[in-house]
Parts: structure tokens; sequence; C-alpha cells
């Protein structure tokens, strides 16, 4: 029985933690879309569209236009990696009914599903930016290229080999991320044998929990 004292998350905060989170992933993908753009418009195109910019129109529109970006590269990231996470739950879960049972169960423990979401939320926006550097690597290449300007070979090399790097970092994050969420839900929900010994509460254990 969970104390009184630790009360689930309003959804309100649950809603707007979630509407951060996309709108997070969101931005990167507009910087991107916004990138592509000006390499595609050129200079004297670009230099006659950048007053429309400073208005609030424009950043009202940009709002939404990330948030709706957010969403489509939250589940494009999501159905690219579905394959390998899934290959990383069985290491834990030998089936999906078992994985599906021990998700019930850690519902029973307020606390601790707290956590698994806050765990979830930066799982998510590793894997969104993962993408977004990718994609924030490519349209910069093509925007340099597009300009010319001082030293423009060594700054195309050093935006590529940051950005590869970047990516390689969210993934190798989200990888992480997912493992440890895995192995926890597995640790905190495990029910115990007549003969072992009893295990520690599952409210005191602390970890990221995976989707």
């Amino acid at each position: 029985m969970t104390s009184p004292t630790q009360p689930e998350p309003p959804a309100l905060a649950a809603a707007t933690a979630m509407f951060v989170e996309v709108l997070v992933v969101g931005i990167g993908a507009l910087t991107a879309a916004v990138l592509l753009l000006i390499a595609l418009s050129g200079p004297v195109t670009t230099a006659k569209l950048a007053p429309l910019a400073d208005s609030s129109a424009a950043a009202g529109v940009g709002l939404a236009a990330a948030y709706a970006l957010g969403i489509l590269i939250d589940r494009a990231a999501d159905t690219a990696l579905t394959p390998h996470r899934r290959r990383l739950r069985t290491r834990i879960f030998p089936s999906s009914a078992a994985y599906a049972h021990a998700r019930l169960r850690l519902a029973d423990f307020p606390v601790l599903a707290a956590r698994a979401d806050y765990a979830r939320s930066r799982m998510r926006i590793c894997r969104g930016w993962m993408l977004n550097t990718l994609a924030l690597t490519l349209t910069a290449d093509l925007a340099t290229l597009r300009y010319s300007f001082e030293h423009r070979p060594l700054i195309l090399c050093a935006t590529t080999a940051f950005g590869l790097a970047t990516t390689f970092g969210f993934y190798r994050a989200w990888r992480a991320l997912t493992v440890t969420g895995y192995r926890k839900l597995a640790e905190q929900t495990t029910e115990p044998t007549p003969n072992s010994p009893s295990p520690v509460p599952a409210q005191l254990q602390t970890g990221p929990v995976a989707p």
C-alpha cells in the first residue's frame, strides 16, 4: 500500500510535461526545416524573408509548427527504433505478456510509476533528438555549401563531425536508458518465490523504467 504522503502527480502536470517534451523535440525539427529553407532559398531571398520572422504571428506559427513536428519526429523515431527496442526487451522479459504483467504491477506503486514516466520522457527526448541531429547536420551542411564565407571547408567538416558525434551520443543515451529501464522494471516487479529471501520493498528502489 502506498503512503498518503506520496500521491500520484496531477493529470494536468503530466499533460504539461508531455507538451514540453514534444515541444523540445519539435524545436529541433523546426530549426532543421528553417535551415533547409535557407539553403534552398539562397542569400537574396533569405534576406527578403528575414523581417517576416520578427513578428508575433510568426512566433505563434512557429510554436504550433514545432509542436506538430515534434509529434511527427517522435513517431518516426519510435517506428525506426522499435525492432531494436524489442530485441533489448527480450534480454530481460521472455515474452510480451511478461512485460505487460510487469507494467501492470508497477502501477500499484505510484512513486515508481512517476519515476518511470520521467525516465520515459528522457528516453523519448533522446530518440527524437537522434533524428533531429541527423537532420540538423544535413541541413546545416547544405546551408554552408550555399553561402560563401571564410574557412567554409573547415566549418563544414567541423559541423559534420559534431553532428554525427552528437547523433551517436543520443543513440547511446537512448539505449542505456532503455536497457536500464527494463532491468529496473524486472527487479521492481518480480514476485518472490517461497524459498527466496524477502526482496527489498519496491518503493525503496530507484531507477528509470523503460516503456
